[in-house]
């Protein structure tokens, strides 16, 4: 017995040093308010997103709530509306699955909302299925929606300047590539639907958010508006669940005692979007609220170059 309760209690010290020393993750410390100021934040009715949203309504920024379902994304307004203490908190509908509706959204808030200061692109997805433009979901969601509502929006960044788009990546993207002939032939960078191919999807979005990032910040160059990529940890939230039944029972357990919560992993979207003197580093990438390097394919000017001008062409903006 003793033998066990040994091991026992063992295993909680290292969990409680692994917690306070990884799981934790780094917060954002900035002091920044942000009366007056307007934000966009896409994918913002749960998880990071909404954490994002309360801590920019609570710091006087009119919030944006992006969202494709009206119904969670009326109680997420609410419910910050009421933790935060503002009424500048308003849902606006945005289909990132459907190029018409992303038209659609950026055409009502340009006509609608005078400021745009933050523009958080933080929705994401994993899971199978295709967009209503006949595009893989995890690449038209992760990367090609964002994109095109991104290249809508920036003159209004640009007037407002300064200004920051924030891009919420991930580690993954070091196994991520980008096949352009694949998808040439597919609409998709991978060949299938499998559950192996929607992580291989998920991989790739997240180097395409990457490049993206970069290829954004050396034509805002001289401009006013700077952007960031970040992985913002590991996070137990609704994230999976486009995952099937036996996946997410899987991973429910393992992701309560070893991932972090949503307001910790809103931390480093805050920090980028918050912190100041970081604006000499538009285009680079974030982890723990702290600079990080990317894969060396993030770091391939020439493929992000490439990337930009495919995803121009394939939502129509060429």
């Amino acid at each position: 017995m003793s033998v066990l309760l040994s091991i026992l209690a063992v295993g909680i010290a290292l969990y409680l040093i692994l917690y306070y020393n990884v799981i934790r993750g780094s917060r954002c410390t900035s002091s920044v308010t942000l009366k007056g100021k307007t934000a966009i934040v896409t994918g913002s009715n749960t998880g990071i997103g909404k954490a994002t949203a309360l801590d920019l309504a609570k710091r006087g920024a009119r919030v944006i709530l992006a969202c494709r379902s009206k119904q969670k994304a009326e109680a997420a307004v609410y419910d910050i509306r009421r933790e935060s203490g503002s009424n500048e908190v308003v849902f606006m509908h945005l289909d990132l699955g459907s190029l018409k509706s992303v038209r659609s959204f950026a055409e009502t808030f340009l006509k609608t909302e005078l400021r745009l200061d933050l523009l958080i692109n933080n929705a994401g997805m994993l899971g199978p299925g295709y967009t209503e433009d006949g595009f893989g979901m995890v690449f038209g969601v992760n990367h090609l929606g964002h994109f095109l509502l991104t290249c809508l929006l920036l003159d209004r960044l640009k007037e407002c300047g300064p200004s920051r788009v924030v891009n919420v990546s991930a580690l993954l993207h070091r196994l991520g590539s980008v096949d352009f002939a694949l998808l040439g032939t597919h609409k998709d960078l991978v060949p299938g639907q499998s559950t192996w191919h929607n992580f291989r999807a998920y991989c790739h979005s997240k180097l395409c958010n990457v490049l993206f990032t970069r290829e954004l910040a050396n034509r805002l160059e001289g401009t006013s508006v700077t952007t960031y990529s970040l992985h913002p940890g590991v996070i137990h939230t609704e994230f999976g669940r486009n995952l099937k039944l036996w996946q997410r029972l899987f991973l429910e357990p393992i992701s309560k005692l070893f991932f972090m919560d949503a307001e910790r992993g809103a931390q480093t979207t805050l920090y980028c979007a918050l912190q100041e003197g970081i604006e000499p580093l538009s285009g680079r990438y974030f982890s723990s609220c702290a600079l990080q390097e990317v894969s060396a394919k993030g770091r391939d000017d020439a493929l992000a170059r490439k990337l930009w001008e495919v995803s121009e062409r394939l939502s129509d903006l060429s």
